[in-house]
């Protein structure tokens, strides 16, 4: 009795042991008849264990003589009973161009280097029937007709002209930078405007730093001064010194002011007139008095302006000169633009092949 319970259990082992390493393969066809040229499915399954190595069948481009293998699909692995059996598919379409009941051989696998095999499968072939008692009802082939051309078929090719027109554009500005040594963009600083006193009074610190011109140039020299008087008065005073001659000037002082706060500044217009038309040579001492007396004009005609009110601003253009590092991104920024308007010019000429060609 001992001894028959323990067959029972060996065989009971070895028929599960050999349940485990089980393969099955199996073909299925979609369909089993085809007009000349339709398309069929055949699907080969594989179920065996996991820990099984496959090979599938080398079919390329013949299933047999007259059925052709149009693709075969990237095999598809499933994982059953918690990953310890596989189940490998892999789907070929095959088509024929001749009339005929094909035999299909069964598909043949090794697994772990044994051959396996499915049953094997039938397809039947039938031609387009052809109505020969109505020859009339035969067309020949149709005209070609021209597709008009939407908004979406032109779309792309103007939308990359235009890119190409904005980039070639970029481009060239940023080369005709380089070329002329300027950086990409200009610098522009606001400055408060100077009251009129202060801004004459700098342009006479630079004129007195200037001993050169005071004593090899008179002319220029007693030229910029009066120009800076000149100037202050027309922004002081409110009227057009610049346009008038140094007797109607001194004849407008004297409405605005009385006779000795002008008397020193009479003297340096008489001398510059002598020095500019009369090429009268004064002396050094004669040049510091009346730049002197310009001085004390200055400060007796000058109006403090308000520390509480509001300084109005005036724009300088400052075009600086371009640094290392300016030049470096000019470059980058040439080859950049350059790529892109040549990506743009390849996609563009594209565009028009495929419309027109």
């Amino acid at each position: 009795m001992i001894k028959a319970c323990c067959c029972a259990v060996l065989i009971l082992c070895c028929a599960t042991g050999l349940k485990a390493q089980q393969v099955t393969v199996e073909a299925t066809i979609d369909s089993l008849q085809l007009l000349i040229g339709e398309q069929a499915k055949i699907k080969l399954q594989v179920s065996m264990d996991a820990n099984q190595k496959l090979r599938l069948p080398l079919l390329r481009d013949t299933l047999v003589r007259g059925v052709e293998i149009l693709d075969v699909a990237k095999p598809d692995t499933q994982l059953l009973n918690d990953n310890k059996r596989w189940l490998v598919s892999q789907e070929y379409t095959v088509t024929s161009f001749d009339s005929a009941l094909y035999y299909l051989p069964p598909f043949e696998v090794l697994v772990n280097d044994k051959a396996y095999r499915s049953k094997a499968l039938a397809l039947k072939v039938y031609s387009i029937p052809v109505d020969t008692l109505h020859p009339d009802q035969f067309f020949g082939p149709k005209s070609i007709q021209e597709v008009p051309l939407t908004w979406e078929d032109l779309a792309p090719m103007v939308y990359s002209i235009l890119l190409l027109i904005a980039l070639g554009v970029v481009t060239a500005f940023f080369i005709i930078r380089y070329r002329d040594n300027k950086p990409i963009i200009k610098i522009i600083k606001v400055e408060p405007k100077l009251p009129p006193h202060l801004a004459a009074m700098k342009k006479i610190e630079t004129i007195k730093a200037d001993k050169v011109a005071k004593r090899e140039d008179p002319k220029a020299y007693y030229t910029e001064l009066t120009d800076v008087i000149r100037i202050y008065i027309k922004e002081r005073f409110g009227f057009n010194a610049m346009e008038m001659t140094s007797a109607e000037i001194i004849e407008r002082l004297l409405e605005e002011k009385d006779k000795e706060s002008i008397h020193d500044l009479k003297v340096m217009f008489e001398t510059a007139d002598l020095v500019k038309f009369a090429k009268y040579a004064p002396l050094m001492n004669e040049n510091d008095m009346n730049l002197v007396n310009a001085v004390d004009f200055i400060n007796q005609t000058k109006i403090e302006e308000d520390p509480n009110a509001k300084k109005e601003p005036t724009e300088i253009k400052v075009e600086e000169k371009r640094s290392k590092q300016g030049r470096i991104a000019l470059l980058c920024s040439i080859a950049i633009t350059g790529v892109a308007a040549l990506i743009a010019l390849y996609l563009s000429v594209r565009h028009i092949i495929d419309l027109f060609f």
